[in-house]
C-alpha cells in the first residue's frame, strides 16, 4: 500500500531495501493464505515521475493471472510480489507495500501502534465516475498521480485560523487513485487510519498535518489512532461527518423565526451518523473563521476548526466522543485577523463565576408537575388570586443550593399563602452585586447554586406545592465583558451598530439591536426557552421603559428620532409584541409582566388592537403599577398629621386603575440603596411603624390589582436588604426579645393571603371597573379610605383603612342595603398581630339611614393605624 507519493529520496531508499521488503511481503501473504482472509493489493510505485498508480485485481484461481496482474508484472516491485502471492496459492492474496517513511523523531511513538502496515480487503479499484457505475471487476483506467498532502494555501489558513471550510480539505475524500486521508492534529507524533482490517499510518507532513492515499473506491467508515507523547487516542475523525444541522433549522434561523433556537445552536449532545458526540454551532457572521477550544484539546482550538454554513452566519462542528461535562469556548478570528475566546451565547450550563467557560450539558430531570401544568391555564392570571413573594435566591438562605432551597422554600411560601414566587434573575451573570440584572448567559441558570437540572428540581418542587414560579427576564441590555456578547465576532452583532443606540446611558451596558432578526430571534426564543424547558409560569420583563424610548435617559443630541420623527423605538415595540405573542401561543397558562414606569398606552392590550397613538398593544398580561407604588409609599412616609395634604396620593391610582392589568409591587428596588426597608419608611415610634406597616399591607391587598412583596418585608425587617447576607432571619428567633413583633407581622401576611385567596371579590374583577366602588374617598381630614370590592356574582367586601393614630368611634359608612349584616373577616390591629386589639367580634347590622349616597349605613369603630375588612355575615 502506498499512502502517498514518495519523494525522490524515498524512492531510492525503497529500491535499496527492495529485497527485504519483498521477503516481508511474502511472509504476510503466506499468513493471509493460511487464515483465508481477503486482502487487497496496494498499487505499486511506478519508476517514472508521471506514471500512474495501478490497482491490481487478483482472481481466486490457482496459478492464473488476470490481465491487470500481467500488466503489473512489468513493474519490478509489483512483479516480485505477485510471484510470491502465486507460490502461496492464496485464494485472494495481495502483496503489501510498507507505508511511507516516517521521520526519525516519530519512530518511537509509532511503535506503540500495532500493525502499522496496511492490510486492505480486496475490492474493485475502478474509480466511480459521475452517472456511471463500472463493472465490479473491471480494471481501472490510467490516472494522474495525486498527492494527498494539503496545498500551501490550505495549510496556512488552517494554521492561522482563517479557514472557513475545513471539512472540504480534512477528513477523507475520493481523488484520482483512491481516497485521500488528511488529518490536522497539532502535537501528534503519528496518525493511523483504521477501517475494518485496514490500518494505515499517515505520512507526517509537518506542523501537525498528516496525509495518505489509500486505494479505495469509496470512503469507508474509519477511525483514527492518534499517538501523542505517552498516549494513543482511538477516536473518530470529526471531519468525516456531514453537517449535523438541518436545512430547515438554517432556514428558520435565517428568517429569524426559530422558536426553539436552543435546539439548533450551542452545544448539543447527540448521536450523528451512528456516532455519539456533541454538535457545536454558533452564530458569528462577521468571523473569518471559528474554532472550538476546550478541555478536550487543552484549550487550543487550532486543530478544531469549524465550518461555515454559508450565508446563515452559522459555524458548525460535530465532535465525536465529546459529551456532558466538557468545558468549551469558541475561538473566533475577527475580520482584522485577531482572535478572541468567547463563551457560547447559547450555553445551557456555565462554570461558576468568576470562571466563564461554557459546559456541555443535557437534561435528565423527570418532571412531576403534570397536575400543576394542566390546571394553570384554566383561569387567566388577571382573573385569579395572584399574590407574589419576590426572592433573590442566592441570599434568601445564603449558602443553599437549588436542591436545598427546594427542601425549604416551597414549605415556607405555602405556609404564608402566596400563590407565586418571583425569582430575581437566575440567568448566569458575572457580578453577583448586579443581582442578576446584567446577564451574560441568557440560556443558563446561574451555576452559583447548582446545575440546570437542579434548578428544574426547585421549580418542580414549587409546582408540586401549588406555587407558581415567575422569573425576572432581562432583554433590555447586556454587559460589556470581552468574553461574552459585546462585539462577539469582532463587530457589533448583538448590540446596535449606531453608538447612539448601543450604549445604555444608566448602567454602562449595551442595548440589543431589536431590528436585527437574528438578535430578535435570540431573545424571543430565550423567553420561550425558560417557559418550555424550565416550566416557568411567567416572565417579569425588566426595564421595559428603557427599551421603548429612543431618548430614555438621553439628552437632546444624544438620540435620533425614528422614521416618523418620534421618540418611540419601533424595533423594540415590534420585538416585545412578537415575544408576547409567541410565548402566549406556545405555552398555555403563562403570563408576562412588564416593569414599565411610564404611561405608554396599551402595555397589556392585545398586539392586534390599535391604540390612539397608532400602535398595537404590547401584549403583556400584567404591568407593574409603579405610579401606585411611588404615590402610596410617599403618603405613608408622612406623619399622620400631614397626610391630609397628600390624601390624593392614595386615591389617584383609581383614576387609571383599569387602563392596564396591574400588579402592585413592593419590590427589592424599594428597600435598597438608602430607601430603607418598608417598616423603616413608616413614621412614629416602633409600635406606630409596625401598625403603619400592617395597615398599609391591608390596604394594598384590598386594592384592585395583584400583590408583590419582597422577602424580609413579610416580617417587618428593619434593615435594608443586602445580597451579602439576605433577610434578617434572626428577628424570628424566639430568643430575641422583639421576636413577637416581627412574628405578628408575618402572621398578618399569612392571614391576608389566606382570606384573599378565599374571597373572590378581592381578585376576580381586578381589571374591571364593576369590581370596585368608593364608599368614601375624600375623608382627607380623617385619613380614612373606604371602598367596596365585588366578585362576578355581586358579592361585596368592604375595606376600611384609618391612617391616623387615633381611634374613631361610631364612624358611619354607607353600604348596600341588600346586606343584612356584616362581620369582620380581618383586622390588622388584632392583638395577635401586635396591635391594640380594637376589633369587632360581633356582626354589624346596617341602619336605614342614608349615608355616602346609599340608603343604608353602618357604624364602626375604626382602630388606629389599621385596615379592617368586612364581609356579608
Amino acid at each position: 500500500m502506498t499512502p502517498r507519493t514518495p519523494s525522490d529520496d524515498s524512492k531510492k531508499s525503497a529500491e535499496k531495501n527492495s529485497a527485504a521488503q519483498e521477503t516481508k511481503a511474502a511472509k504476510r501473504v503466506k499468513k493471509a493464505a493460511e487464515t483465508a482472509v481477503e486482502k487487497a493489493a496496494s498499487p505499486a510505485k511506478k519508476a517514472a515521475k508521471k506514471a500512474t498508480a495501478q490497482k491490481a485485481a487478483v482472481k481466486k484461481t490457482a496459478g492464473k493471472k488476470t490481465a491487470a496482474t500481467k500488466k503489473a508484472d512489468s513493474k519490478k516491485t509489483a512483479a516480485t510480489k505477485k510471484t510470491t502471492a502465486k507460490k502461496a496459492l492464496a485464494q485472494k492474496a495481495a502483496a503489501q507495500q510498507p507505508p511511507a517513511q516516517r521521520t526519525t523523531t516519530k519512530k518511537a511513538a509509532a511503535k506503540k501502534i500495532p500493525a502499522q502496515k496496511a492490510a486492505v480487503r480486496k475490492a474493485s479499484p475502478t474509480k466511480v465516475t459521475a452517472g456511471k457505475e463500472p463493472a465490479p471487476n473491471s480494471a481501472p483506467p490510467p490516472e494522474a498521480p495525486v498527492s494527498p498532502a494539503l496545498d500551501a494555501g490550505d495549510r496556512e489558513r488552517l494554521l492561522s485560523g482563517t479557514h472557513h471550510s475545513p471539512h472540504s480539505v480534512l477528513g477523507a475524500h475520493p481523488v484520482p487513485g483512491g481516497v485521500a486521508f488528511r488529518a490536522f492534529r497539532p502535537y501528534a507524533l503519528s496518525v493511523t487510519v483504521v477501517a475494518g482490517e485496514l490500518r494505515a499510518e499517515l505520512h507526517d507532513d509537518g506542523d501537525g498535518f498528516f496525509s495518505g492515499l489509500l486505494p479505495l473506491r469509496e470512503v469507508p467508515a474509519y477511525r483514527l489512532l492518534v499517538a501523542y507523547e505517552g498516549t494513543v487516542q482511538d477516536t473518530e475523525d470529526a471531519y468525516r461527518f456531514l453537517p449535523a444541522l438541518g436545512d430547515l433549522d438554517l432556514h428558520l434561523i435565517g428568517e429569524g423565526r426559530h422558536e426553539q433556537l436552543w435546539t439548533a445552536l450551542g452545544a448539543q449532545p447527540m448521536t450523528h451518523q451512528g456516532v455519539a458526540g456533541t454538535r457545536f454551532t454558533v452564530w458569528a457572521p462577521n468571523a473569518r473563521a471559528v474554532s472550538l477550544a476546550g478541555t478536550f484539546n487543552f484549550w487550543d482550538g487550532t486543530g478544531y476548526p469549524m465550518r461555515s454554513l454559508g450565508s446563515s452566519g452559522i459555524w458548525e462542528l460535530f465532535v465525536p466522543g465529546i459529551g456532558e461535562g466538557e468545558l468549551y469556548k469558541f475561538e473566533i478570528t475577527r475580520p482584522d485577523g485577531s482572535r478572541t475566546l468567547r463563551a457560547d451565547p447559547m450555553a445551557r450550563r456555565t462554570e461558576t463565576p468568576p470562571n466563564t467557560s461554557s459546559i456541555v450539558d443535557a437534561s435528565h430531570h423527570e418532571w412531576g408537575d403534570e397536575e400543576w401544568l394542566a390546571r394553570r391555564a384554566q383561569v387567566p392570571a388577571h382573573e385569579a388570586p395572584f399574590s407574589v413573594y419576590e426572592i433573590h435566591l442566592p441570599s434568601w438562605r445564603p449558602g443553599l443550593t437549588y436542591r436545598q432551597l427546594a427542601e425549604q422554600l416551597p414549605a415556607y411560601v405555602k405556609d404564608l399563602g402566596f400563590t407565586h414566587v418571583e425569582l430575581m434573575p437566575v440567568a448566569e451573570h458575572p457580578f453577583g452585586g448586579s443581582w442578576g440584572y446584567q446577564v451574560t448567559g441568557f440560556y443558563a441558570p446561574t451555576a452559583r447554586l447548582g446545575t440546570p437540572d437542579d434548578f428544574k428540581y426547585l421549580v418542580d418542587a414549587l409546582h408540586q406545592a401549588g406555587i407558581g414560579v415567575l422569573m425576572d427576564w432581562v432583554p433590555a441590555h447586556f454587559p460589556r465583558d470581552d468574553w461574552a456578547l459585546a462585539e462577539f465576532d469582532g463587530r457589533t452583532l448583538y448590540e446596535h451598530e449606531d453608538p447612539l443606540r448601543s450604549a445604555h446611558p444608566d448602567w454602562g451596558t449595551l442595548e440589543f439591536d431589536y431590528g436585527r432578526r437574528e438578535v430578535r430571534n435570540f431573545l424571543v426564543a430565550n423567553a420561550v426557552y425558560w417557559c418550555e424547558e424550565f416550566h416557568i409560569d411567567g416572565l417579569r420583563v425588566d426595564a421595559v421603559a428603557s427599551m421603548l424610548y429612543l431618548d430614555y435617559s438621553r439628552e437632546p443630541g444624544q438620540w435620533l428620532p425614528n422614521e416618523h420623527g418620534g421618540r418611540e423605538n419601533l424595533d423594540a415595540v415590534a420585538f416585545l409584541q412578537e415575544m408576547n405573542a409567541t410565548v402566549y401561543r406556545r405555552v398555555p397558562g403563562v403570563v408576562t409582566i412588564a416593569e414599565e414606569s411610564t404611561a405608554w398606552d396599551g402595555v397589556t392590550r392585545a398586539t392586534h388592537h390599535m391604540g390612539p397613538g397608532g400602535f398595537g398593544g404590547l401584549g403583556f398580561g400584567l404591568k407593574w403599577n409603579m405610579g401606585w407604588m411611588h404615590d402610596s409609599l410617599d403618603y405613608m412616609a408622612h406623619e399622620p398629621v400631614h397626610r391630609k395634604h397628600h390624601h390624593h396620593e392614595m386615591t389617584f391610582s383609581m383614576v387609571y386603575a383599569y387602563s392596564e392589568n396591574y400588579v402592585l409591587p413592593i419590590s427589592h428596588d424599594e428597600v435598597v440603596h438608602g430607601k430603607r426597608s418598608l417598616v423603616s419608611k413608616m413614621p412614629g415610634d416602633w409600635w406606630q411603624q409596625r401598625a403603619n406597616h400592617r395597615a398599609y399591607l391591608g390596604f394594598m391587598w384590598a386594592h384592585p390589582g395583584k400583590q408583590l412583596l419582597f422577602m424580609g418585608q413579610e416580617f417587618a425587617q428593619g434593615a435594608e436588604w443586602s445580597e451579602a447576607h439576605g433577610p434578617d432571619w434572626w428577628l424570628l428567633d424566639p430568643a430575641y426579645g422583639a421576636e413577637a413583633d416581627h412574628r405578628g407581622v408575618r402572621d398578618l401576611v399569612r392571614d391576608l393571603n389566606t382570606v384573599y385567596r378565599a374571597t373572590p371579590p378581592l381578585w376576580q374583577l381586578d381589571t374591571a371597573p364593576s369590581g370596585f366602588e368608593w364608599v368614601v374617598g375624600d375623608a382627607a381630614e380623617d385619613n380614612v379610605f373606604a371602598f367596596l370590592r365585588y366578585d362576578t356574582e355581586g358579592v361585596p367586601l368592604l375595606s376600611v383603612s384609618n391612617f391616623s393614630p387615633v381611634v374613631r368611634h361610631d364612624y358611619r359608612l354607607g353600604v348596600p342595603d341588600t346586606i343584612p349584616a356584616w362581620h369582620e373577616t380581618l383586622n390588622t390591629d388584632a392583638a395577635k398581630y401586635g396591635g391594640s386589639d380594637v376589633t369587632h367580634p360581633d356582626p354589624i347590622k346596617p341602619e336605614p339611614q342614608g349615608w355616602h349616597g346609599r340608603a343604608a349605613s353602618i357604624r364602626v369603630t375604626l382602630p388606629p393605624l389599621a385596615t379592617v375588612w368586612l364581609r356579608p355575615a
